[in-house]
């Protein structure tokens, strides 16, 4: 029962981390190149936007959904050292904890919060976006890499064990 139970949640969290490596893909290769291209006002005005609207359960039971699981199967590493997953369980789930949501809360969500404060029109909204835009791009590409190579690690945890 166990075994099955692992190989599930193997996959379920290859699967949560390569759903939320692809969104952050996006963002970081298509959706801030194109609010970059907006005026100031509107692309800071949009990501407001998107910012609101991201948190709900369709992106958050994934992202954090993921992160439960990450969890589990790092302690699962621990517990169940010599066995062939062992390792990539170990590496694969403190990868998605600390490179995606450590990332998020410590570097994502308060340039968010940042740019929340401020009125995309007013004379400081202009400087304010300038700063935002590659600083959190950069951050959100740093999640991308982290949740797609914790992706890869759980995909052969499941192909060796």
């Amino acid at each position: 029962m166990f075994d099955e139970l692992l190989v599930v949640a193997m996959l379920l969290a290859a699967l949560g981390c390569g759903l939320v490596g692809g969104i952050f893909f996006g963002f970081s290769t298509f959706v801030m190149r194109a609010l970059e291209r907006l005026p100031p006002a509107h692309g800071a005005a949009a990501m407001q936007s998107i910012n609101v609207t991201i948190i709900r359960a369709w992106f958050l039971a994934p992202f954090f959904g993921t992160a439960l699981l990450c969890l589990a199967l790092a302690v699962v590493g621990l517990l169940e050292w010599g066995e062939p997953e062992a390792l990539y369980l170990l590496i694969g789930g403190p990868l998605y904890l600390i490179g995606t949501i450590g990332v998020t809360v410590v570097c994502n969500v308060p340039r968010n919060n940042a740019l929340a404060a401020v009125e995309p029109e007013s004379p400081e909204g202009p400087t304010a976006w300038s700063r935002y835009l590659p600083a959190w791009t950069m951050w959100n590409t740093v999640r991308t890499v982290a949740a797609l190579a914790a992706s890869v690690l759980f995909s052969v945890a499941l192909l060796v064990g």
